[in-house]
């Protein structure tokens, strides 16, 4: 496909997840934050309109973007509705890792079905005690005698729990010198062994279902390990960091520029009953939007430069991504904040829209890896240290 004819691409496919987003997230927000269930409508509406494979390779029956096109939708949805725009990226992630080495067989298995509309993958990587390591897990792999691999341990905020196809999971194991190393395999949902936990119950993001997953001797093909045993470390970092980061950078942008269209909704249409004075006419209230308007602006472009160096494959893109991410969760949360204050107690009120914006939000920081820790990686690449040296 020639640059024009990807581009052109691009900006249709953005116009159908525009309307998407109109049609089956917009109205379904607000119920899927009061009632904390999983975003079926939407996650389906995606799925239908083609959307599964947005980041499967073309070879694979997918559409075939990379991480500007990811964080461009991720946006487009997360403005809508951030539960159903986390769950969406979380398959996106789920799905380019499945892609990043794919075999055959785990490219009919997964991708095409994937491609089709016809599969939910996810990520499933943290555990209990690891906190934002979670590149360390403690789920172990071992042979069993009759050529399967057997995991066990407990994973835990796995999005689209126990509603996903397929669920990639980090796990670990000993070379034959005993050494430790860490790899990733695709699980079947079903498949004997795997129990969930209570369904999410959380401050934001509250349709997202990041279940705890217990896996008790589950049994698998070899074929359904990704990559090469002690690989883990290969995908957190190649596949795994840069598409989860701009995805959810996409998302807050998405969060924070639903916040500033909803405030300015607010000081245009607000008026004095004492004086008749709109709330816009105010200088104060000019300089203080413009504020906002403008740090959005600039990590937008901060997030859209990243997203860009790691399509073109340039040297320092993972370093970008990383510190982009992280000026996003800072940017973002502090927009919402400030767009509430503006709002004043109107916005403060249980079930405002703007309250959901804000709780949303805050999950900025907190997602391993976090905001501290990003910057700490970064700032050790930056300055030629080991990345996860302590």
């Amino acid at each position: 496909m020639s640059p024009r004819s990807a581009a052109n691409s691009l900006e249709s496919d953005l116009h159908d997840l525009e309307e998407i987003a109109e049609a089956h997230l917009l109205d379904n927000a607000a119920h899927t934050d009061s009632t904390a269930e999983w975003p079926e409508r939407g996650i389906r509406a995606l799925q239908n309109a083609g959307f599964g494979g947005f980041v499967v390779p073309t070879k694979f029956g997918g559409r075939g973007h990379g991480l500007l096109a990811l964080s461009r939708g991720s946006e487009i949805l997360g403005r809508a509705c951030a539960s159903t725009a986390i769950c969406f990226g979380m398959h996106c992630v789920g799905a380019s890792v499945l892609a990043a080495q794919a075999t055959p067989y785990q490219v009919e298995r997964y991708l095409r079905p994937i491609s089709e509309g016809r599969h939910l993958t996810t990520l499933a990587l943290s555990e209990p005690g690891t906190g934002a390591h979670f590149y360390y897990p403690q789920t172990t792999l071992r042979p069993s005698s009759d050529g399967q691999i057997v995991i066990e341990g407990t994973k835990t905020f796995v999005t689209n729990g126990g509603h996903a196809d397929s669920y990639i999971i980090s796990v670990m194991d000993e070379d034959d010198h005993g050494a430790t190393r860490f790899s990733c395999v695709a699980v079947d949902d079903g498949m004997p062994g795997m129990t969930w936990g209570d369904a999410w119950q959380g401050f934001g993001m509250r349709g997202n279902d990041s279940r705890a997953l217990r896996l008790d001797q589950v049994s698998l093909p070899a074929g359904n390990l990704l990559g090469s045993e002690g690989d883990q470390i290969w995908y957190v970092f190649n596949v795994v960091a840069p598409y989860f980061l701009i995805a959810m950078s996409g998302v807050y942008l998405g969060v924070a520029d639903a916040a500033l269209k909803l405030v300015r909704q607010h000081l245009i249409s607000r008026e004095h009953t004492h004086s008749g004075m709109n709330l816009a006419d105010s200088n104060i209230v000019q300089h203080r939007f413009a504020t906002l308007w403008s740090k959005l602006q600039a990590v937008r472009q901060l997030v859209h430069d990243a997203a860009g160096s790691f399509d073109r494959a340039e040297d320092d893109a993972v370093i970008k991504v990383m510190v982009s991410k992280a000026e996003v969760a800072e940017t973002a949360t502090s927009i919402v904040n400030e767009a509430m204050s503006m709002m004043g107690g109107i916005a403060y009120r249980d079930g405002a829209h703007m309250q959901r914006l804000l709780r949303d939000v805050r999950a900025a920081h907190v997602m391993a890896p976090t905001t501290d820790l990003l910057r700490l990686w970064a700032g050790r690449m930056l300055l030629g240290r080991p990345v996860l040296g302590e």
